[in-house]
């Protein structure tokens, strides 16, 4: 064989055109694409992945007419002479925006989103990945896990996202986040699963969220969290940056909680309704762990129990150490309420306790909280603080649904309409309002007969987050 270096010049270049001249036509033919079939083919390509989850995720645009407040000026009768009467609050102000992203889950058109990204907003609209826009009525809104259901008006047979099962994901597994990032278009970022079981984030108050490293950023919000077998392992929420932009630390609510809320609305709800314990919980803190003998800090501790609650039937009592419920470990009151929150009222849970050292397991029913007292609403009338303030009678239910904490008495503002005096004085939804003119309110039957009549003065003591506000207001 001879070798290639001692060949002529010229014959190796007639030979090299030959080569050419016999293989052009394959050359010149454009590469085959195949999207990728076996487990094994994604090392190089998730095409099959996102073309499979792709076509379920939406862009959502939500809008309002923001009210114009009314102006304290115009109660100068001078100041009407030149300028005119200003009126209550009305329509014309600014419109105020919010864009995000969606997941169809029902081929009826049952999308799911944030509840931050629809807000306040009374105008939706959906766009889906094949560029068909419908408006979209909000069906339920749950704030307590930042999720809102829409259903789209009109078209049917839509394209949906299979839900995983979040409790099955591992850290380490690869995920896709599908989104609108910026108003730039759907878009798809790669990652993994960076921790599970994230508590503390300051996001809802189930606080048990997905971590991953797949950049997401604003518009991702309401987004898909895709695993590799393109089902819905999670909705995308918020990341933690000091930028607003992507820092490779983003959360997603998990999918089990979700399946929850998208129950809810197929049945027909307006809210949620979860099991409820019937207990006051407490994170246990290096100190605490130490005078119970623990070596590290675990388990959740029952700092009060409500009587006739499904806690104290289950024969739990203030002290008792929680550690597992249907065999899943529990380190915080978060991760507690999560594994509750995500299980089917009726039936019952198992609980395993500590109580002196020793372990006892106890069998706790899934009921949501009483309404009792019933919530009677009530819209005080007259020129008084109150007015354009819809509030409600404090029951367990109504301490769970407004994530109300430490209270026991008053009544709660449900609702603050946009523009009203008590917008002005700043009053805001799950104030407790505990006494007026210092007569207190147990009712909202006294809170109506508190707010009749005229006074030179009205004197407010209300629960706001933990504290307790007093403040005297000119009548």
């Amino acid at each position: 064989m001879r070798n290639w270096g001692s060949i002529p010049v010229v014959a190796r270049l007639a030979t090299f055109l030959a080569f050419v001249a016999a293989f052009s036509p394959a050359l010149r033919a454009e590469p085959l694409r195949l999207a990728p079939e076996a487990a094994s083919d994604l090392i190089l390509s998730f095409a099959s992945v996102v073309k499979k989850a792709q076509p379920a995720v939406v862009n959502v645009y939500a809008s309002r007419i923001d009210r114009r407040p009314r102006n304290p000026l115009f109660d100068d009768p001078v100041f009407r002479r030149f300028f005119g009467d200003g009126g209550n609050a009305r329509p014309g102000g600014p419109t105020a925006q919010s864009l995000g992203s969606g997941v169809l889950v029902d081929p009826s058109g049952l999308v799911v989103t944030n509840y931050h990204v629809i807000e306040g907003m009374t105008n939706v609209k959906v766009a889906l990945f094949d560029k068909r826009e419908f408006d979209a009525e909000i069906m339920l809104r749950d704030q307590r896990t930042d999720l809102a259901v829409l259903r789209l008006k009109g078209g049917k047979n839509f394209p949906v996202m299979d839900l995983g099962d979040s409790d099955a994901l591992e850290v380490g597994d690869i995920v896709l986040a599908i989104g609108n990032p910026f108003g730039v278009g759907q878009t798809v970022t790669q990652g993994i699963i960076s921790a599970l079981a994230r508590t503390q984030v300051g996001i809802s108050d189930y606080g048990f969220f997905i971590q991953t490293d797949a950049a997401i950023n604003p518009g991702n919000s309401g987004g898909a969290l895709v695993d590799m077998k393109a089902r819905l392992a999670g909705i995308n929420s918020a990341i933690f940056s000091q930028t607003g932009s992507s820092v490779g630390i983003g959360f997603a609510i998990p999918v089990n909680m979700v399946k929850i809320v998208v129950a809810a609305a197929k049945g027909g709800g307006r809210q949620v309704r979860r099991p409820w314990l019937g207990a006051s919980l407490q994170a246990v803190s290096r100190e605490i762990a130490d005078s119970l003998g623990l070596d590290r800090p675990s388990g959740v501790l029952v700092a009060d129990i409500a009587s006739g609650g499904p806690a104290a039937e289950a024969g739990l009592k203030r002290g008792d150490l929680i550690v597992t419920i249907d065999g899943q470990t529990v380190d915080d009151p978060e991760s507690l309420g999560y594994r509750l929150g995500t299980k089917p009222l009726g039936g019952t849970a198992a609980l395993t306790f500590m109580r002196n050292g020793r372990s006892a397991p106890a069998s706790i029913k899934l009921v949501p909280a009483p309404e009792t007292p019933a919530r009677e609403p009530v819209k005080p009338q007259g020129n008084t603080p109150f007015s354009g303030v819809t509030v409600i009678n404090l029951s367990p239910a109504v301490v769970e649904e407004l994530s109300l904490h430490g209270v026991s008495e008053g009544v709660v503002i449900s609702e603050v309409e946009e523009g009203s005096t008590a917008a002005a004085v700043n009053f805001q939804k799950g104030d407790v309002i505990l006494s007026v003119n210092d007569a207190r309110i147990a009712t909202t039957k006294d809170l109506e007969r508190a707010a009749s009549g005229k006074h030179p003065y009205w004197k407010l003591t209300i629960g706001r987050g933990g504290e307790v506000i007093t403040t005297v207001i000119g009548g």
